[in-house]
């Protein structure tokens, strides 16, 4: 026989169950929250930050075989990686001449110099 000042285990069984049916009974109501979310933006997906900056560089860069040394080697990455340098902006004030990011300086012969 228990004593009075034992406490009553509760089965391991039951807070499980009670979870899965809380969760099974909101999983609907937070999937037609985001669906109506979805519908009300219109159905598309909000832009992102990149889709928002300035225009991007359409000029390809120039051969890398057109170059010696260093230059050679940097317009040889400019052609692998051209959406990385179009995100960075470049440093030398060349934006009076049109370059619009870092990849412009590759299209023109001005990062050589």
């Amino acid at each position: 026989m228990k004593s009075r000042n034992q406490t009553r285990e509760r089965p391991t069984g039951s807070w499980s169950r009670r979870k899965t049916v809380w969760s099974l009974a909101l999983a609907p109501v937070v999937i037609a929250g985001g669906g109506l979310a979805w519908f009300s933006s219109g159905g598309q997906a909000p832009p992102s930050p990149a889709a928002a900056r300035a225009p991007r560089e359409t000029r390809l860069t120039l051969e890398p075989a057109l170059f010696t040394g260093k230059a050679r080697q940097a317009h040889a990455v400019a052609r692998v990686i051209p959406d990385v340098l179009d995100q960075l902006r470049c440093y030398c004030r060349c934006e009076g001449i049109g370059h619009v990011s870092l990849l412009s300086c590759y299209t023109d012969g001005h990062a050589a110099t």
